[in-house]
């Protein structure tokens, strides 16, 4: 799925390939108004915002973008899929683009880059947490899921394997299932095609090989932009305990629960968690 963008892709009238070092970015743009920043979770893409982009566009300026060696993005560098690694290049990407970021919307794991690039943009955006992945796995899995993500990542075959076995629609739907989230046959089949591309399946591995987050949560007390923590309370991924104890610990930061929804909620009801987040906007901008 990485080189020329997909025309039968989410939002593909509005999306463009945007080279900056090190990586040739997938980028989606639109609409008008101060400006919004979107970041998918680990082996997702910016296809998940497909519903809430439109809704946010109405009053805001939206990019999103896929992450280095996911979606449509081209990794342009194995090691540069780490947290601060990340959050740099993005920064790089936003200065480059001259984009003046007011919020970013992170979802999963993209909420965890949110909260770091904040600190690498002058203006001190708002920050906004859909389902935060702000936890590591606690005990023994803790040290072995990197290492064993980055043995995958390295040893050749793999991610065409993987992408092989997962090129089926009972299995994705098996998946994403599990996440606690329905969400309709549109949506699987973009996902299956997302896990079939050995690319995409690599980078993800990438992603998670390089990402522990113990010096973030060491740091929530310096988080000191308005920060909103949004868990649905049927993700099976990521407890929303998680979000709620951080939420103690960020200076500035709030905690909503979502009812009803699992951990991709963005996609079950975006109309829920549009209401949610230009509320939360409403109130930061005040």
């Amino acid at each position: 799925m990485s080189g020329s963008a997909q025309t039968d892709w989410p939002l593909s009238d509005v999306s463009r390939h945007v080279f900056c070092e090190p990586h040739r970015w997938y980028v989606v743009e639109t609409g008008k108004g101060p400006t919004l920043l979107l970041l998918h979770g680990a082996g997702s893409s910016s296809h998940s915002f497909r519903h809430l982009i439109p809704i946010l566009s109405k009053s805001y300026h939206v990019v999103a973008f896929d992450l280095p060696g996911q979606g449509q993005t081209q990794l342009g560098a194995r090691h540069r899929c780490g947290l601060d690694a990340m959050s740099a290049d993005c920064a790089t990407l936003i200065k480059h683009e001259r984009w003046d970021i007011t919020a970013i919307i992170g979802h999963s794991a993209g909420a965890v880059l949110a909260l770091q690039l904040s600190q690498n943009i002058k203006s001190l955006p708002i920050v906004i947490g859909i389902n935060p992945a702000l936890d590591n796995f606690r005990g023994l899995a803790g040290i072995l899921y990197p290492v064993i993500a980055k043995a995958l990542s390295l040893t050749p075959g793999v991610p065409y394997f993987f992408s092989r076995t997962s090129n089926n629609p009972r299995r994705v739907k098996t998946l994403i299932d599990g996440t606690g989230s329905r969400i309709d046959s549109e949506g699987l089949e973009y996902y299956r095609r997302l896990m079939s591309n050995r690319d995409h399946v690599n980078g993800t591995l990438l992603m998670m090989s390089q990402w522990p987050v113990d010096g973030l949560q060491s740091r929530w007390p310096e988080f000191t932009a308005p920060t909103l923590l949004l868990a649905a309370e049927n993700d099976k991924t990521v407890s929303p305990s998680v979000a709620r104890a951080a939420a103690r610990q960020i200076p500035q930061a709030t905690f909503w629960s979502l009812k009803n929804l699992g951990h991709l909620a963005h996609e079950e009801e975006a109309d829920t968690v549009a209401t949610h987040i230009l509320k939360f906007l409403e109130i930061s901008l005040a």
